[in-house]
């Protein structure tokens, strides 16, 4: 069964910085498009970054120069930097792996920055 897992969230003041890793297991790890996507109470869940199976990264406007998304195919690990962190980043982080006609997430993992 493919198992993506999430880990490194957690509590960080504003401006502060946390990496995020999602460990993916029983599959075929580097052909599939890697993404974070968040959700926060009341609102949608929606993307944050992905990055492709040949390494190109797409980020939502609202994080583009804070958070950085790469992958090592060699660990099956994809991982989030987030720096400068805001009170509105605050969400439950979820893993992604997506190749046509599969899709599979992780169980999230809770970020939330306060002072």
């Amino acid at each position: 069964q493919v198992q993506l897992v999430e880990s490194g969230g957690g509590l960080v003041q504003p401006g502060g910085s946390l990496r995020l890793s999602c460990a993916a297991s029983r599959i075929f790890f580097s052909v599939y498009v890697m993404g974070w996507y968040r959700q926060s109470p009341g609102r949608q869940r929606e993307l944050v970054a992905f990055i492709t199976n040949d390494g190109n990264t797409h980020y939502t406007d609202s994080v583009k120069d804070r958070f950085t998304i790469s992958r090592n195919n060699a660990e099956n690990t994809v991982y989030l930097q987030m720096n400068s962190l805001k009170p509105e980043d605050t969400a439950i982080y979820y893993c992604k792996a997506e190749r046509p006609g599969q899709v599979y997430w992780g169980q999230g993992s809770q970020v939330t920055v306060s002072s």
